[in-house]
């Protein structure tokens, strides 16, 4: 993508009502004035919340907030020039229950009050190999405890990922430290039993990764 289109969506991004831009400063400092009041003032009534962190383009948000109109959707992401085409849809679409923030994935804590989530996605996230990348993988015990924080005491989490390194750390990590997994499949396409959910939304990714007949692997966990 081109610097003059980056900067048009960015523009563009200023302008919808469904995209948070706070600063690092005022998500640390206590100040983000959504934390604890997403359901009271931002979207305006009592539906549950459900985040999707690394939320790219935003299709697995808009698509969820298309097929449950009763629930509310925040997809949270650094890259503000790629969540534009999810919060642009929306817009279009005049959806009201999906919103994007552009911060960091390891400041939830601070975005969300204690229990303020029911479900987290976390869609095709970067599988972070390499050894000493482990403290940016989204499945480490660290970022766990993060979630744990903001999600309520029965809160769903979900990963969908084309990387079986991925699937298999994250449930290697899941067993060995007693978190409770209520599904695994490391093809959901070749497998019945996922929840329909899982198949029936597709990102852009992942229909290029179905095309070469790439396994798509799921998880549905609660943190203990």
């Amino acid at each position: 993508m081109g610097s003059k289109n980056k900067l048009k969506r960015f523009k563009e991004n200023e302008t919808f009502q469904n995209v948070i831009e706070p600063t690092r400063e005022e998500v640390v400092s206590g100040n983000f004035k959504w934390k604890g009041k997403w359901n009271a003032e931002f979207f305006k009534n009592n539906n549950p919340i459900i985040l999707e962190l690394g939320c790219g383009k935003g299709e697995y948000s808009v698509g969820l907030a298309e097929r449950y109109p009763d629930k509310n959707f925040i997809g949270i992401d650094i890259k503000g020039a790629r969540f534009w085409r999810g919060a642009k849809t929306a817009v279009d679409n005049g959806m009201q229950n999906v919103a994007f923030i552009r911060t960091q994935i390891e400041l939830i804590e601070h975005c969300f009050a204690e229990h303020e989530v029911d479900e987290i996605w976390i869609t095709f996230p970067d599988p972070q190999i390499k050894y000493k990348r482990t403290k940016h993988r989204m499945t480490n015990s660290e970022f766990l405890q993060r979630y744990k924080k903001v999600l309520k005491p029965n809160g769903i989490m979900n990963l969908k990922t084309d990387s079986e390194f991925m699937h298999g750390y994250t449930l290697g990590l899941l067993h060995g430290e007693g978190h409770e997994v209520l599904y695994a499949n490391h093809n959901v396409y070749k497998n019945e039993g996922a929840p329909e959910v899982v198949t029936a939304i597709q990102t852009f990714y992942e229909k290029q990764y179905l095309e070469i007949n790439k396994a798509i692997t799921y998880i549905q966990f609660r943190i203990k």
